[in-house]
């Protein structure tokens, strides 16, 4: 059974992760992503993609081939008279403070150090996580003191003292996984700096249900617990890489490949 399921993902990883999968008719952010893999800023406009990546890919991609990211190399004038889009749960005003919150903090510091500040001090990625959400939170409070805003705390989430019942973080655990990771797919532009073993899988409703198919999760409650075991289980496949086959699962999942 165990070698039949890795003979399964390895079989969909090398059919799945290859440029070949990321075109209009198989919509994904990577798509808009690479057109920015050599950009001075590139840390900066990952994360926004991966924070807006939720929903229809479809809608998604077309809502990041409307933003401006060159406004992140002018300054904060520039982008407070800039126009933005709205999306879903987000005005335009939400996606305006997000670039001006990201602005300003890649300033003085970068997304990278923030996160790596926490993550070496508990060895655990989760808490790079919520280091950079609770140092987004404060720039938030300063910057824009008059910003609450369900879609602005939406898109950024927030910290959890217990993973049963916590986001999964999905959009989170993208992100890491295309700036930590190397392939054909994923950047690896901090590769020497978080062990790809310590990542978590970015759980979404598709590969929540093509992980409960496949007997890599049997929890039913969808959140950051369900997450680690979903990663806990891949790692049975690949200890140094779990998460490789994150792409794949979700891949599987979108096209309804598994009844």
């Amino acid at each position: 059974m165990r070698k039949n399921l890795k003979e399964l993902l390895d079989k969909y990883y090398r059919l799945k992760n290859t440029p070949s999968e990321l075109t209009q008719d198989k919509p994904d952010p990577l798509i808009v992503l690479k057109d920015y893999q050599n950009d001075e800023s590139f840390e900066a406009i990952a994360l926004i993609c991966a924070l807006l990546s939720y929903g229809n890919a479809k809608q998604i991609v077309l809502t990041l081939k409307k933003l401006d990211f060159s406004l992140l190399k002018t300054s904060l004038d520039s982008i407070k008279k800039a126009k933005f889009p709205s999306y879903r749960f987000q005005k335009a005003c939400d996606i305006q403070n997000l670039f001006i919150i990201i602005y300003h903090i890649t300033q003085t510091t970068s997304l990278k150090d923030i996160i790596l500040k926490h993550y070496k001090k508990e060895n655990n990625i989760i808490a790079g996580i919520y280091g950079i959400i609770e140092h987004i939170k404060e720039s938030m409070q300063s910057l824009i003191p008059q910003s609450k805003s369900y879609g602005l705390d939406f898109l950024i989430g927030k910290s959890a003292s217990n993973p049963k019942g916590a986001s999964a973080l999905k959009r989170w655990n993208m992100y890491l996984r295309w700036m930590v990771r190397k392939d054909c797919l994923d950047f690896g532009y901090w590769a020497k700096d978080i062990d790809t073993s310590h990542l978590i899988l970015p759980l979404d409703t598709h590969t929540f249900k093509v992980c409960q198919k496949l007997g890599l999760l049997k929890r039913k409650t969808y959140d950051l617990q369900s997450a680690i075991l979903a990663t806990q289980s891949l790692k049975i496949f690949d200890p140094k890489d779990p998460i490789k086959y994150d792409f794949a699962l979700y891949r599987l999942g979108q096209e309804k490949t598994l009844t």
